[in-house]
């Protein structure tokens, strides 16, 4: 629910009925709270605000703190706790216990709960029906790292042979929800982290702070302690090894759980969380320190990759396909660290210099880079960098040859790993962050499933899915109460775990190549007659295959022996060209020719045929 930022409609103060009117709701959707408990959340004499979020999300906290309670969907029936409450008031909720670090790392990356990552205790399954709000706990450690709502009831699960999802999570440790507390942690908020690397014999639960600012204060002690921690984490070889014994041998002792768990958490790659030397790189840096290389990235992409024909675009493709490649090798840039702390701000800021014109689009809420003032006196006296800048939406897409004609053209597919098959590219060590072909993405999935054995024995054509790949291939995609396949046909597992990623395409004519999200977008040809039964032909998508409209025009003019203007499509982003004449299968027969187009990306459509 927290995968993906999204700004707040309004803040506001609740009013003491509705302050009430909470404390009931907390108080019938949660009968383990106890009077003090919810003192504790909901402290009678502090201001408890509410933001309100456009997916109709309300999120409750204290002010100035941070947020105990979110309300799915803004009307009371669908309220959880979050992490920080849960910290809090362990015991709020009932928890299933995970098997260990190895599936809470997959936890805490943002997957449900599957029944087989959990541990049944030796009296059996607890009772518990569809729909209910549970905790997700891990071996050693009383600090919960995740809530969510069961999918189905306990009788259900048994007859499904614990199968399928358990749990469907809607917060976790470290989300969006989590980060969008700046300024101040929750008390004992280094608990959990502290607490996966501690001898689970010495753990004790989380004990509330007298005041904000000692757990500010206290928070910042434990970061320390964390990043020390971290540097001494645990190498991934020895963890699978380590992981492996302890599925292998249920009679482990704690310590070697408890090294699962740490070196499970070490290992672990969170959204846009960076590594350790990442964090220590931006912690170096001032807020001005920060503010001028967000200056400095800016100009560099505006003198490199920024280019008039692409304007107008979205801030935020400007932020991650110009800027953010443009920052220097092993530094993380974080607008939040700087002295504008929002995207948005930063850009107008930068208006008003004159610097550059944005504009922000009222439907999709987002600022757009209209154009970009290239006399300026900053962009004048900045020199570029005369490096290779980092594309990280091009990775394995090499330019085209400077003696290459210009009429050349390439096309490819290429896919970009989702959050449903993130877990599989972690797990084999490939980088989440790149694109790849069928073929490669293929390759890494049959990689993962020779790493975990997952080749049925009897059946060398099956592979018989785990947990992980089980999430990858069909969660999301299977019917509620449907039961999840088991296994497999090989021949089944490339396509399936390539439709899940999301698609991408590659164009390269000449010198110049550019990636899209998306699928391909075909060229479309439309002939119809106007008044005095002339008929006219339009072209329209030429510029996904890097075709200029004006030069076509202009070549077309010459070839057919008429006339031919260039206008902007109407209601679309883009430009058409209109030749006179019923002249579809020529022109399409020349773009194919002349232009490289392949024939299953043109459409084609004669109005004047009955």
């Amino acid at each position: 629910m927290f995968k993906k930022a999204v700004e707040a409609k309004s803040h506001q103060r609740l009013s003491g009925a509705d302050r009430k009117k909470l404390r009931r709701t907390v108080k019938d959707k949660f009968p383990r709270v106890s009077d003090s408990d919810l003192d504790a959340l909901l402290p009678p004499k502090a201001e408890i605000t509410v933001a309100k979020f456009p997916n109709r999300v309300l999120v409750y906290g204290v002010e100035g703190g941070f947020p105990t309670f979110f309300d799915v969907d803004g009307r009371g029936s669908e309220i959880f706790p979050t992490v920080y409450a849960l910290w809090t008031v362990p015991e709020l909720l009932p928890a299933f216990m995970l098997k260990g670090g190895e599936v809470s790392r997959f936890v805490i990356g943002g997957a449900d709960l599957m029944f087989p990552g959990i541990s049944v205790p030796p009296e059996g399954l607890p009772s518990f029906a569809a729909g209910e709000p549970w905790a997700v706990k891990v071996p050693g450690n009383p600090a919960p790292i995740a809530v969510g709502s069961t999918t189905m009831s306990s009788t259900e699960a048994l007859k499904a042979g614990l199968r399928g999802k358990a749990l469907r999570i809607t917060h976790y440790y470290r989300d969006l929800l989590w980060e969008s507390v700046e300024g101040c942690y929750v008390p004992n908020a280094g608990f959990f982290e502290d607490a996966v690397f501690e001898d689970p014999a010495s753990l004790s639960p989380p004990q509330n702070s007298d005041s904000t600012e000692d757990a500010c204060k206290t928070s910042n002690d434990q970061e320390n302690n964390i990043k020390n921690i971290e540097e001494q984490s645990v190498d991934a070889n020895d963890f699978q090894a380590d992981s492996s014994a302890a599925l292998t041998t249920p009679n482990a002792d704690e310590n070697e759980t408890a090294n699962e768990i740490s070196a499970g958490m070490s290992e672990l790659k969170l959204p846009d969380s960076g590594s350790a030397n990442d964090l220590n790189d931006q912690h170096n840096l001032s807020t001005e320190e920060i503010d001028l290389l967000l200056d400095k990235c800016l100009l560099q992409a505006l003198h490199t990759t920024v280019k008039d024909k692409d304007l107008p675009i979205p801030g935020s493709t400007l932020w991650s396909n110009h800027v953010l490649p443009c920052r220097p090798s092993g530094v993380t840039l974080d607008i939040k660290k700087s002295s504008y702390k929002k995207l948005s701000k930063w850009l107008q800021a930068k208006s008003s210099s004159g610097l550059i014109s944005v504009k922000e689009d009222k439907y999709k809420k987002e600022v757009m880079l209209l154009s970009v003032n290239r006399n300026h006196a900053d962009y004048s006296s900045f020199k570029p960098e005369k490096r290779p800048v980092e594309k990280s939406d091009q990775p394995n897409v090499q330019s085209a040859k400077e003696t290459r004609s210009s009429k050349t053209l390439e096309v490819a597919e290429i896919y970009k790993p989702s959050v449903h098959v993130n877990p599989i590219f972690s797990s084999v060590g490939a980088d989440t962050g790149k694109l790849f072909s069928a073929s490669e993405a293929s390759e890494i999935v049959f990689k993962y499933i020779e790493k975990e054995n997952l080749v049925k024995p009897t059946d060398k054509s099956m592979v018989v899915l785990d947990v992980v790949l089980c999430d990858a291939l069909f969660k999301g995609a299977i019917k509620k109460g449907s039961t999840y396949p088991t296994e497999v046909h090989k021949k089944d597992i490339g396509p399936t775990f390539v439709s899940r990623m999301q698609p991408h395409h590659v164009v390269t004519r000449g010198n110049e190549s550019v990636v899209r999200k998306g699928a391909l977008k075909t060229i479309q040809l439309v002939t119809e007659r106007r008044q005095g039964n002339k008929k006219v032909t339009k072209l329209s998508g030429m510029e996904t295959f890097l075709i200029d409209a004006e030069a076509l025009a202009s070549e077309l003019q010459k070839k057919f022996a008429c006339s031919t203007t260039v206008g902007e499509l109407p209601g679309k982003k883009g430009q058409e060209v209109l030749v006179q004449g019923g002249v579809i299968d020529d022109l399409a027969k020349h773009l194919i020719e002349q232009y490289g187009v392949p024939k299953r990306y043109i459409e084609v459509l004669d109005k004047t045929k009955k």
